[in-house]
């Protein structure tokens, strides 16, 4: 007892053998260590102990590691994100120095580009002013923050581009829908000096209408233009339309924003700086490897184009038969359990990468090892920001063939700026000056003609230049553009097609004015893409949905009119997969006739099977298909629709909605010389009548609203300048009562508003329709058909009047009440006036 006694107050603690391990050597006696091992709670908390030891060596080790090598990318194709934008909070505050705000609403980011280019030479020439670029999306939280964020603004500049059917880019579309819905708020900008540039495509019906349609509104509630409207045209060489514009508005801006005490403008030109990235690079063999398992979420609370999320390629199968010397390839997208939603009718944006062989040639132009390990950085190394903001959003750290594969638009022709970042790193001379001559306004001409028109593509061009070979850091920020997402309509039905988005695409397969063959990145990819029917290790792509005004008729009853050639049936293939689903739930449906156009039938007559289908179930009413390559003569949609003009006029007199589908260029513009031809003609008016009304229609993939019958609701100024008229709706009578005394209001308001704009050269008065909802007076006048009279002709006096001897021009229809119809001149004004607007 007494030995086991002195023994166990001699033992060593735990707390003993811990310390004495820590300390390196003053190790306890074997004896010592097997007391403690016979111990439980010694045991126990020695091993924790050790744990925890071994634990915070892996950290430090890992955190080492991190620091020395940068992060590396678990995405490898994160798709491009917002760059830093200035915070537009610094607006707010007041620290007696002029401010001027850039806006930009962006798709493919060259309005933004556009928007830090006049923001660099501004400050260069205005050094006492701030000048900030702010998106548009991130400008205000809501709408009332736009209004009161705006009202404060004294100097603003908007860069705004339009695609497709006249829509705003994505991150404009809120303010825009806010700013069109305040005709209400007055001249509420009377502080505000402004200046609009538009980003279009001339060859789309409503080009530059969203950067048109702001300045108008701007000008309307009080705001001062700086500079006339400016129109950049995306078909020829749009650098050159914003330059042309630029240069208007610093002499303007020398009155607003210099002071008496200022020194004079220097007279040496600006010259832009090159645009470069600070580059890190590392050892490859420190580098992590790269993981390229995305998963269904993207981890953020939304799914769009800074967000997008993988999809896996479930289904691939080719429409053209073997006969055809094409493809068409139907692709269904599995987005189940991915949180991403779309409706019938929106589109779906898709980021592929460069073909291999693409990547190959670059790299040989580039001259630099594909396995090169890098990162780009916007700051310097002390974390200041780097010289001048028009730095493309960063990537994440990747191998230099990811970075080429994922990131650089290789194939696109250069821009300008592009070709003057080369010239500065060209070692000859000779190779310099030329690059500089294209890119001058000089060698305009050449330019389009030898880079635009002949689609010579970037690494073209730079093999045309073998002197030319900029660092890294200059080539992604300032020679290629990013890799930008495939926009496709989407051609399912969520109704039908549950978890899934369809896609309908032609591989594109051309060749060039210089001898390349040009392959199109996605459809390419989606002709070799593997599903998941074949293969477990299927193809995936990142996605997004973008939301689409192009829908079916709220109302199911009301008549649709579909005219879809080739791949432009893929929008109609959704919307008759959704009327079937509907029908099946006991849904009635109006009637509807769809004009599609192939060229053979046994080639390329996609989706036969499924149309056949749809008529048999009475989802569509009649299938109508033109072939062009059949018979002894071309027949395309607009033939089809020529033989059933009639048909056409009757659906529209029953409120029918038209679609229409395809290339712009081309199918599009033949449709609408076809409608105008099948209005003038059905409803008997004159040149005039009929071009007015089908250019109220929208005829370019988007749905075209009632045109039966005409209200007198709206006012239209329209300038001599231009021709076709671009017309300006400037104010409205309230649809519900259109009586003599409400018009005799709108017309005295719309006079203060008529009389300001000097530039009108003449009144359009469009007239909408009489609905069973008007004043019980007005619809007796009219059965008394004292409307053609009584109210023409006080209308055309007010008018006359009011617009003070310049021209006046009525569109007009047949006005129906209670089934009874009476008929309105549609020269009520002056027939040799109507004709002279129209001969322009």
């Amino acid at each position: 007892m007494t030995s086991s006694t002195s023994s166990s107050s001699s033992s060593t603690s735990p707390l003993d053998l811990i310390q004495a391990i820590l300390r390196n050597g003053n190790t306890p006696s074997f004896e010592s260590l097997s007391e403690l091992l016979d111990n439980r709670q010694t045991v126990v908390i020695l091993t924790t102990s050790i744990a925890v030891i071994i634990g915070c060596v892996v950290v430090v080790l890992i955190w080492r590691k991190s620091n020395g090598n940068g992060q590396k990318s678990k995405k490898p194709l994160e798709p491009t994100v917002k760059g830093p934008v200035e915070d537009p909070k610094v607006v707010d505050v007041d620290d007696g120095k002029k401010k001027v705000t850039i806006f930009f609403g962006t798709q493919t980011g060259t309005a933004e580009g556009f928007a830090k280019a006049l923001s660099e030479e501004a400050k260069a020439r205005y050094n006492k002013v701030v000048f900030n670029v702010v998106d548009l999306d991130d400008y205000a939280a809501d709408d009332d923050e736009y209004e009161n964020k705006l009202k404060k603004e004294s100097f603003a500049f908007f860069f705004l581009a339009t695609y497709g059917d006249g829509e705003p880019t994505d991150n404009a579309a809120r303010f825009y829908k806010w700013f069109l819905e305040g005709n209400e708020r007055g001249e509420w900008l009377q502080n505000l000096n402004f200046g609009v540039f538009g980003l279009g495509n001339r060859q789309y019906e409503h080009f530059n209408k969203v950067a048109k349609e702001v300045d108008e509104i701007l000008a309307d509630q009080g705001g001062k233009r700086i500079v006339p409207l400016g129109l950049g045209d995306d078909d020829q060489c749009i650098e050159d339309d914003f330059t042309a514009w630029r240069e208007q508005v610093w002499p303007e801006l020398d009155q607003l924003l210099r002071d008496q005490d200022d020194a004079p403008t220097v007279s040496t030109p600006y010259t832009a700086a090159i645009p470069e990235y600070r580059i890190v690079f590392y050892d490859p063999s420190d580098t992590l490897v790269e993981d390229k398992n995305w998963h269904n979420a993207n981890g953020h609370a939304i799914v769009d184009a800074q967000h997008p999320c993988r999809a896996n390629v479930v289904v691939r199968k080719e429409l053209h038969t073997p006969e055809s010397d094409r493809s068409c390839v139907h692709l269904e997208f599995d987005i189940s359990g991915s949180g991403l939603k779309y409706e019938t009718g929106d589109h779906v944006g898709v980021y592929c990468e460069n073909l291999a062989e693409t990547v190959e040639e670059a790299l040989k132009v580039l001259g630099l090892s594909p396995d090169t390990y890098f990162s780009i950085h916007t700051d310097k190394e002390d974390g200041t920001p780097l010289e001048g903001s028009s730095l493309p959003p960063t990537f994440p750290p990747c191998t230099l063939r990811t970075a080429l594969t994922q990131y650089a638009d290789l194939l696109g022709s250069p821009k300008k700026s592009a070709l003057l970042a080369l010239a500065a790193h060209a070692t000859n001379p000779t190779e310099a000056d030329r690059l500089r001559y294209l890119a001058s306004p000089v060698g305009k001409d050449e330019y389009s003609q030898w880079v635009v028109a002949s689609q010579r593509s970037l690494l073209e061009v730079m093999t045309e230049f073998p002197s030319a070979r900029p660092p890294i850091g200059v080539f992604f920020a300032a020679v290629a553009p990013r890799l930008q997402p495939r926009y496709y309509s989407i051609s399912s039905s969520p109704r039908m097609a549950q978890g899934r988005i369809h896609v309908t695409c032609a591989l594109v397969y051309d060749k060039t004015l210089t001898g390349r063959i040009h392959k199109g990145i996605c459809s390419t990819w989606m002709k070799n893409a593997k599903p998941l029917e074949e293969s477990n290790d299927c193809s995936w792509a990142p996605i997004y949905v973008r939301t689409s005004n192009f829908k079916l008729p709220a109302d199911s009853k009301v008549p649709v009119i579909m005219i879809g050639p080739g791949t432009g049936l893929a929008p109609f293939r959704g919307f008759l997969q959704e009327r079937l689903a509907l029908k099946e739930a006991g849904v009635e449906l109006g009637p509807s006739v769809l004009f599609f156009g192939c060229r053979n039938r046994r080639m390329d007559f996609i989706y036969e099977d499924e149309l056949d289908n749809f008529v048999k179930k009475g989802a569509l009413d009649e299938l109508v298909v033109a072939f062009s390559r059949e018979g002894p003569k071309k027949e395309y949609v607009q033939h089809k629709m020529a033989d059933r003009a009639s048909d056409i006029w009757n659906m529209f007199s029953e409120g029918g909605y038209i679609y229409v589908c395809g290339d712009a260029k081309g199918m599009a513009r033949d449709v609408h010389r076809t409608l105008h031809t099948i209005v003038q003609e059905q409803g008997s008016l004159g040149t005039t009548e009929a071009e007015s009304m089908v250019k109220s229609l929208q005829t370019n993939g988007r749905h075209i609203e009632n045109v039966h019958f005409y209200q007198i609701t709206s006012i239209y100024l329209a300038s001599r300048l231009a021709y076709p008229p671009e017309e300006y709706l400037i104010g409205q009578a309230p649809p519900d009562r259109s009586s003599t005394t409400t018009i005799e209001a709108s017309i005295h308001r719309w006079n203060q508003q008529i009389e300001e704009k000097d530039r009108i050269d003449y009144v359009v008065v469009d007239l909408h329709s009489w609905t069973q909802s008007q004043t019980t007076a007005v619809a007796r006048a009219r059965r008394r058909s004292s409307f053609d009279e009584k109210n023409r002709s006080f209308i055309r006096r007010r008018l006359q009047m009011m617009m003070k001897g310049k021209m006046l021009m009525c569109i007009g229809e047949d006005l129906r009440v209670t089934g009874r119809t009476h008929s309105v001149d549609c020269d009520m004004f002056d027939r040799a006036s109507m004709n002279l607007n129209y001969s322009l």
